[in-house]
C-alpha cells in the first residue's frame, strides 16, 4: 500500500481582526425595518466594537464601514493584546457561539412600511456590537483570522489525504 503525505502550511494571524456584514440592504430586520443604501454615508470612524451593546463592554474598534451593493460591510480590530474581555469575545467568535452583529444607531429621516416597520434613509451610527443573534437575520461575522480556523482546514485536508491512500 502506499503513503500519501499532504503538508500544509497556513499563515492563520491571530491578531483580532475581524469583518462582517452588518446590515444587508433590501431585507428587512426582524421588525420590519429596512435600511437603505445611502443611510450610512456620514458614518464617523473609528467606531465603537461592543459585546451585546453594553456601553460598559468596549472589546475594540470598527476602522472600516463600507456600503456595497448588499450591505453596510465593517471592519475592525478586537484589542487581543491589550483587553483580557476582548480575547474572551474573540473566543466565542471562534467557537461559532457569537455570530452576529447588530448596530446601535439614531434615525435621522425614515417612513413607515405598510406592513410594519419603517424604512430608514438617513441615521447616525453610533456602534456596532457582537452579539449572538443579531436584529437583522442576515448581519453577520464573515472572517475573523484564528488558529482555529487553520486547525479546520488541517483536519479537512488530512481527511482527504486518508482517503487518498485508501484508493
Amino acid at each position: 500500500m502506499d503513503r500519501v503525505f499532504l503538508e500544509t502550511k497556513i499563515d492563520a494571524s491571530d491578531d483580532g481582526s475581524i469583518e462582517g456584514l452588518a446590515w444587508p440592504f433590501d431585507e428587512p430586520d426582524r421588525v420590519g425595518d429596512v435600511i437603505t443604501k445611502g443611510a450610512f454615508s456620514g458614518a464617523r470612524l473609528p467606531l465603537p466594537m461592543l459585546f451585546g451593546h453594553d456601553q460598559n463592554d468596549p472589546v475594540g474598534t470598527w476602522s472600516v464601514a463600507e456600503e456595497r451593493e448588499d450591505g453596510l460591510h465593517i471592519k475592525g480590530q478586537l484589542l487581543v493584546g491589550e483587553l483580557p474581555r476582548a480575547r474572551e469575545v474573540r473566543a466565542l467568535v471562534r467557537s461559532g457561539a457569537v455570530r452576529g452583529i447588530s448596530i446601535g444607531f439614531r434615525t435621522k429621516k425614515a417612513a413607515n412600511r405598510p406592513r410594519g416597520g419603517r424604512t430608514i434613509s438617513e441615521l447616525e451610527l453610533l456602534e456596532a456590537s457582537l452579539v449572538t443573534i443579531p436584529m437583522h437575520p442576515g448581519a453577520r461575522v464573515v472572517s475573523a483570522k484564528t488558529a482555529v480556523r487553520a486547525l479546520t482546514l488541517a483536519a479537512s485536508l488530512q481527511r482527504a489525504a486518508a482517503q487518498l491512500a485508501k484508493r
